[in-house]
């Protein structure tokens, strides 16, 4: 089996890939404290972190070199994802990287995009819809990239919609593409609707690696509170009633994680290969992030279901992120359908 081959089955981490994890971490360490998540809460948006981000090349490390970018692998973008997650971070990075990667595919991106000094959003919903719409970046995004019908189209808005309220405290607001002050067309047709559908793919697969990265820190929160709560003279972390759950969290983190990076491995190498595994990761840490979060809770108690307590802070997110992207139902409808339309090539071609 030559190296190629190898990488189809092996997503174990480079010493590079450990070295950007690190630096990830480190960053969010240091900058995104659950205080920084709480003070947020309002607007859904930290300006300054997002800032501190973009210098470091986050948003830019999303674009190919051809179009003024670094290049990063979709495997890199991964990583960057989970540490996001873990720290549920309050910026639009997943919107913003999918909708320049986007941008510079249909061949016009701009640097104030490419560095992340001007954000750029997207509707990242399957159903295709028509007139106003729920977006979860349009309260702070300069500009939003969305399907209109048959078109992939660029809107610029004087004045962004008032943030909605959401249990993800996301910048979310309503907006009408026909009251856009700005519309350009970036592209029309199959082609151009192509690479929206890989857009959205692209989120989905970023989305379930921050779902990953949120679920090991909440895992985290509750293993370090059961080893200091005591009863009956044990560590209530010894108990199966505890342990078991925390160890089913363990296995939902490898889960999510090796099926982002083969997603993310095959969007980049073999995009026609495998094109269900993106909404496949995303299906099943939209399902199972909301589990895993409220057991942390649950194991905290009284404690957890505060409104300072970390872990609720990580339920509402785990709970609500896939939601910007719509039902994750019909992210499962978008499997089958992949699924049924190849078996029946392989079947007609037997």
């Amino acid at each position: 089996m030559d190296r190629y081959e190898l990488r189809r089955l092996d997503y174990s981490l480079t010493e590079d890939h450990r070295d950007l994890v690190t630096a990830y971490r480190q960053f969010f360490d240091a900058h995104c404290g659950i205080e920084t998540v709480w003070a947020a809460e309002e607007s859904g948006f930290d300006k300054a972190l997002w800032e501190r981000l973009c210098a470091m090349g986050a948003a830019s490390m999303a674009v190919p070199e051809s179009a003024g970018g670094d290049g990063a692998t979709l495997v890199d973008l991964a990583l960057v994802a989970e540490e996001l997650g873990r720290a549920v971070a309050p910026v639009p990075w997943i919107d913003h990287v999918c909708a320049t990667r986007l941008w510079a595919r249909l061949g016009g991106v701009d640097a104030e995009a490419v560095d992340g000094s001007r954000i750029v959003g997207l509707d990242p919903r399957l159903e295709v819809t028509a007139g106003r719409r729920l977006i979860g970046t349009a309260a702070v995004a300069d500009r939003l990239i969305l399907r209109d019908g048959d078109d992939v189209v660029l809107l610029e808005f004087d004045t962004v919609g008032p943030r909605v309220d959401n249990l993800g405290r996301l910048p979310m607001a309503w907006v009408d593409p026909a009251e856009a002050n700005r519309r350009s067309v970036l592209g029309s047709g199959p082609a151009a609707i192509a690479e929206y559908q890989r857009a959205l793919d692209e989120w989905r697969m970023l989305t379930a690696a921050a779902l990953a990265g949120l679920v090991e820190q909440t895992m985290t929160i509750a293993a370090e509170f059961a080893k200091s709560r005591y009863t009956l003279g044990v560590p209530i972390g010894t108990l199966q009633a505890i342990s078991h759950p925390l160890a089913n969290m363990a296995i939902v983190v490898q889960g999510g994680r090796n099926l982002a990076r083969r997603a993310a491995w095959f969007l980049d190498n073999e995009p026609q290969a495998r094109p269900e595994l993106a909404a496949c990761a995303f299906v099943f840490m939209a399902e199972e992030a909301g589990k895993a979060a409220t057991m942390a809770v649950h194991i905290q108690g009284g404690l957890g279901v505060s409104t300072e307590a970390a872990a609720t802070a990580y339920l509402v997110r785990a709970r609500a992120w896939p939601l910007a992207g719509g039902d994750p139902a019909a992210s499962a409808r978008h499997i089958a359908g992949i699924i049924a339309t190849r078996e029946t090539e392989l079947a007609e071609g037997a």
